[in-house]
């Protein structure tokens, strides 16, 4: 898999970013981000989803102030919304259960 990763980076480096240095950080990070906009995955797998997430939590991580904030924010709604599902469901289980 490192050698795929290789060669499409050397291919992107000769293609598209003509005359920048590879070994640059911020031209690798560009390059990832180019990566990351040309990517054409289907989101309605699980594969696609959990990727996704993944891109979620990385650009969340190089986020600071208050976009950081905004992410911490936006997990914070999601896990309360799993928890009251969850909260309801046990109780209908409960509710039928002792029938």
């Amino acid at each position: 898999m490192s050698d795929d990763h290789a060669s499409r980076r050397s291919s992107r480096f000769e293609d598209e970013l003509i005359g920048l240095d590879p070994d640059d950080p911020e031209v690798q990070a560009f390059a990832a981000h180019l990566d990351r906009m040309e990517r054409c995955d289907p989101a309605f797998t699980i594969e696609g989803s959990l990727r996704g997430v993944a891109d979620f939590a990385e650009g969340s991580n190089r986020a600071g102030g208050l976009r950081w904030w905004l992410a911490a924010l936006v997990v914070c709604l999601i896990l309360a919304g799993v928890l009251v599902s969850a909260w309801d469901t046990l109780g209908d289980l409960v509710g039928w259960l002792a029938r």
